[in-house]
Formats: structure tokens, C-alpha cells, sequence
């Protein structure tokens, strides 16, 4: 009895998980290939750079008003929608031969790909109860590695049998296949429709949803500056990021073939760490998994970016890789039962909107300062930075009076 009832608990969760697989690995098919068809289009590796930029874009344009809508609608409608409509999208990608109407498609993909992550982020913390929410974020966490790793294997067997564009078409599909899986969970908002808000949405309105953020940042300012510390992170992990291939060719003077390696065992990193944290997560405090998870992703930067051979750089990648596994399924934990799933969507949208600023200004700033002064330098500021705020992080996550942000009670829309 007891094993079925943990098999109905686990139904729509099971299902939620298949949909977001899908999705990913379609992704990852639709992420390389579109890399391929623009190089193959132009021969200029700054038009596939340029495909880089447009994401942080679109969610500039998106996150201004997107959470008024997402609060106030169907989720699980909106998701299938978002869904279709990426897929209907992405299907088109192929039919053109101009850059610049690619580089429009893919902006209006990637704002219904930013409207599409708030929205699900809204709908899971509805769905999944407090008590499973650590599991559910640590399987999904495995799952995206999974994605990671044969995501790009999927994507060279259907370049071996076909082309980009036929992977192209596979996550078209895939997304379609998504939407259909999303329609099987249970409708948590029946009395809201696709069209239905409460009102018309208008600058008016927008306004009032962020001073509703800005209320809440302010009365728990220890929730958003963690929110905001973890995002931070994220940031100056990805402006570092822009920088891996020229600093393995440029510092640690490696082959193609030994950079591919590298890569790959980040890869076996992240698996390994999603196995890992998938199998102990119950275990471990969410305090714990945020903010030594976080600490210890900075330290494999700080080893990757002193590194002078293949081996320390390797080591630093696996450190790396083997730690955002616990980092991100504390901070999505967190996240989910500390903000009121009532607002969620504006906080996220609000937030995302300062993400996105910083990722473009740091990655700008990076790509600038590598240009002009030196990528190891650069590497190793933007790698002490991180692991100043992650020491704070984990100083923070550890405090005995803010343990009650990590127990298992979510802050309720009506204390507000």
C-alpha cells in the first residue's frame, strides 16, 4: 500500500519530468544545429556569436511585462501554448536564408523560451508539495544533465544521417511532443482560461506588479539577496564561460581534440554530480546544498583559472561540473518555498530582467578586457570575484537565525 501510494504521489510529477526531458534534448539538437546552419549560411563565426546575444535580448524585451501576464492566467494552458508556439517557430528556421530573419525567429523563440521558464517555475511550485520538491528538483537536475551529455551525441548521428535541418525539424517535434505531454497534468487554475486575466494588462497595471516585487524584496530582503547572490553567480559563471575555448588555446595551448576532452569531462562531471546529489539529497540540508554547492563551483573556477596544464584544468571543470548539481537543486528548492506562488511570476520576471542586464554588461566587459589586457587575467578576476559572493553565500545560507527560510513551510501569499 504504502509503495502505491508513493507511485500515485510520483504520477504527475513522472509525467512533468518526461515533458521537460523531451524538451531538453530537443534543445540541445536545435542548439547546435541552428550553430551549424548560421556558420554554414555565413562563414562568420561573429554572426554565431550573435546568436549568443539575442537570448539575454529577448528576455530584456520579455520580463518587462511577462510576469503580470503569467500571474494571472492559466499556467499549464499557457505552458502548452508556449510550447506550440516555439515549435510552429522553429519549423519555420529552415524555410529562410537570410541571416537577419533568423536572427528575428530566433528572438521571438527565445522571449516565449524566457516566458515558457517563468511560467513552468510557477507551475511546478504549485504541482509538487514542499516535502517532495528537493527530490523533484534533484531528478530534474539529472535529467538536464542527461540532456547535456546525450543532447550533442543526438545531434551527430542526425548530422551522420542527415543534416542540421533535419535536427532542426527533430525539436520541432519534440516541443510539439511537449505540449501534448503538458496537456495530461492536472489543470491547478480550472477557473482561469488561456484569455482570461483579471484585468487588461496595461502600463498602469505593469507598474503596480513591480512596486508588488519591490514590497516584497523589501520585506524579505534576506530571501531576494540570497535570489540575488545565486544570480550573480550565475552571471559571472557565464561571462567566464565566453571565454573557455580562447583560454584553452590561448593559455593552456590545447588541441582541439584535447579541448574536446576537456569538455567532456565536464560532462561525466555534471552526471556523476546529478547522480550523486539524486541519490543523498534527502539527506542534505537545503542551506547546505545552496550554499557549500555554491562555494565549491567557485572554487573549481579558481582552479581552472590558475591552471597551467590539461590535468588542472580538468580537475577544475569536474569540480565544476560535479558541484551545480547541488548548488542548483538548493536554489531552485529554495526559491520555490519562499516565494509566494501567487507573485512568482513577477518576481521571476523582474529579477530576470536584471539577470539578463548584468549578463550582457559582464559578458561585454570580459570579452573587452580579454581582447585588450589578457584572458588569464581576466579568467582569474572574474573567478576571485565569484568566490567572494559565493563566501558570502555560503556565510549567509549558514546563519543558525535564517534557518527558517530553509525548513519545509513556504511563505504564504497572505503574508505579504
Amino acid at each position: 500500500m504504502k509503495f502505491k501510494n508513493l507511485l500515485l504521489s510520483w504520477k504527475y510529477p513522472s509525467i512533468l519530468l518526461l515533458g521537460i526531458g523531451i524538451s531538453n534534448f530537443g534543445a540541445w539538437v536545435y542548439f547546435i544545429a541552428l550553430n551549424l546552419i548560421v556558420l554554414d549560411l555565413t562563414n562568420s563565426a561573429l554572426a554565431v556569436a550573435g546568436l549568443y546575444i539575442v537570448k539575454p535580448i529577448a528576455a530584456l524585451f520579455t520580463n518587462v511585462w511577462a510576469g503580470s501576464v503569467i500571474d494571472r492566467i492559466n499556467k499549464r494552458n499557457l505552458m502548452v501554448a508556449l510550447d506550440l508556439f516555439r515549435a510552429v517557430f522553429i519549423a519555420l528556421l529552415p524555410l529562410t536564408s537570410s541571416i537577419w530573419v533568423i536572427y528575428s525567429v530566433v528572438f521571438v523563440i527565445n522571449m516565449a523560451g524566457a516566458m515558457f521558464g517563468t511560467t513552468s517555475r510557477s507551475y511546478i511550485t504549485k504541482l509538487i508539495p514542499i516535502e517532495q520538491r528537493k527530490r523533484f528538483n534533484s531528478l530534474r537536475s539529472l535529467i538536464d544533465s542527461g540532456a547535456f551529455l546525450v543532447g550533442p551525441a543526438i545531434a551527430g548521428i542526425l548530422f551522420l544521417i542527415g543534416t542540421p535541418i533535419l535536427a532542426i525539424y527533430i525539436n520541432a517535434v519534440a516541443l510539439f511532443l511537449s505540449g501534448i505531454i503538458t496537456l495530461f497534468m492536472p489543470n491547478l487554475e480550472k477557473d482561469r482560461s488561456l484569455e482570461q486575466s483579471d484585468s487588461s494588462l496595461s502600463w498602469k497595471i505593469i507598474k503596480q506588479d513591480w512596486a508588488i516585487v519591490l514590497n516584497f524584496s523589501r520585506q524579505y530582503s534576506y530571501i531576494m539577496f540570497m535570489h540575488f547572490l545565486f544570480s550573480c553567480m550565475m552571471v559571472m559563471a557565464t561571462a567566464i564561460d565566453s571565454q573557455e575555448a580562447a583560454f584553452a588555446k590561448a593559455v593552456l595551448f590545447l588541441t582541439d581534440t584535447d579541448y574536446g576532452f576537456l569538455v567532456s569531462i565536464a560532462g561525466a562531471g555534471i552526471i556523476v554530480g546529478a547522480l550523486v546529489n539524486t541519490m543523498i539529497v534527502s539527506k542534505i540540508q537545503i542551506s547546505f546544498l545552496i550554499g557549500l554547492g555554491s562555494l565549491f563551483v567557485s572554487v573549481g573556477y579558481i582552479i581552472y583559472s590558475f591552471s597551467s596544464s590539461f590535468s588542472i584544468a580538468a580537475l577544475g571543470f569536474f569540480i565544476i561540473a560535479f558541484s551545480l548539481a547541488f548548488a542548483n537543486t538548493g536554489y531552485q528548492t529554495f526559491y520555490q518555498n519562499n516565494i509566494p506562488v501567487e507573485i512568482m511570476g513577477r518576481v521571476g520576471s523582474v529579477f530576470g530582467l536584471l539577470e539578463a542586464c548584468l549578463i550582457i554588461i559582464t559578458t561585454t566587459i570580459v570579452g573587452v578586457s580579454a581582447q585588450f589586457i589578457s584572458i588569464q587575467f581576466v579568467v582569474i578576476t572574474g573567478s576571485i570575484i565569484m568566490f567572494a559572493l559565493t563566501i558570502l553565500l555560503f556565510i549567509l545560507s549558514m546563519k543558525p537565525s535564517k534557518s527558517r527560510y530553509y525548513s519545509v513551510k513556504s511563505v504564504e501569499a497572505k503574508d505579504l
